[in-house]
């Protein structure tokens, strides 16, 4: 394998600078949408002005989702699948349009793999090992609220993997998306929600930021 020089890599990065312009020379986007609302005014759900706020709202769904049965959760998960399916390609065109990078026809094939492919709860079944010294027990149980930094090239791919993936072990999401794909990253964690609503899932089990910054992330990265 090649290795690519310091040199190399920089002269790549200031390359993908130059096609996303100003906004990604700058590592920010303009603010477009207030906080439960989209770039259009549109309510959304998952969406939140501030990072202390987020995580509270994806602390309570957590306690929530604990609080329900493991077949509830499958069912949750099984939606989430059925409904990414159904908007891989309108996800894949406002990816597209809104970071400029990649294909439109690969982002809806990985659109479609994420949904179909990410492990859900059928890899959390409970296992027994007998022995010499008896018998024991082995069950997986959920971590809490995890913080997710997503990246601008597979911007809603990331968040449908990772949201089925931690969801589907008992977990809620925070997601400090990249600027550069803001508005499609909140559309996709708001149909992400009304997902798992809609079979009685509790809201905010997937949340993000309004206006997402590198300063956020590392607020995220280091919450208490």
């Amino acid at each position: 394998m090649t290795q690519l020089s310091d040199q190399q890599i920089d002269q790549i990065a200031q390359s993908v600078l130059a096609r996303l312009g100003p906004r990604g020379a700058s590592g920010t986007a303009a603010p477009n949408a207030d906080p439960g609302t989209d770039q259009f005014g549109r309510s959304v759900i998952g969406v939140f002005a501030e990072l202390d706020s987020a995580v509270n709202a994806a602390s309570v769904a957590f306690d929530a989702l604990n609080a329900l049965t493991l077949a509830k959760r499958e069912d949750i998960i099984a939606n989430i699948r059925k409904r990414m399916l159904e908007s891989a390609e309108l996800l894949a065109d406002e990816a597209h349009r809104e970071t400029g990078l990649g294909r439109y026809e690969d982002k809806v094939i990985k659109n479609r793999l994420v949904a179909n492919k990410t492990p859900g709860t059928e890899v959390l079944r409970a296992e027994a090992q007998s022995g010499d010294g008896g018998l024991s027990l082995f069950e997986r149980a959920p971590f809490g609220v995890i913080a997710s930094i997503t990246p601008t090239t597979n911007p809603t791919s990331t968040i449908i993997c990772n949201t089925i993936g931690m969801v589907a072990a008992g977990n809620s999401v925070v997601f400090n998306v990249h600027p550069n794909a803001k508005n499609c990253s909140i559309k996709c964690i708001d149909l992400l929600n009304r997902a798992i609503v809609e079979v009685g899932g509790p809201p905010n089990l997937a949340v993000t930021l309004a206006h997402p910054t590198v300063e956020t992330a590392q607020g995220l990265m280091t919450h208490p």
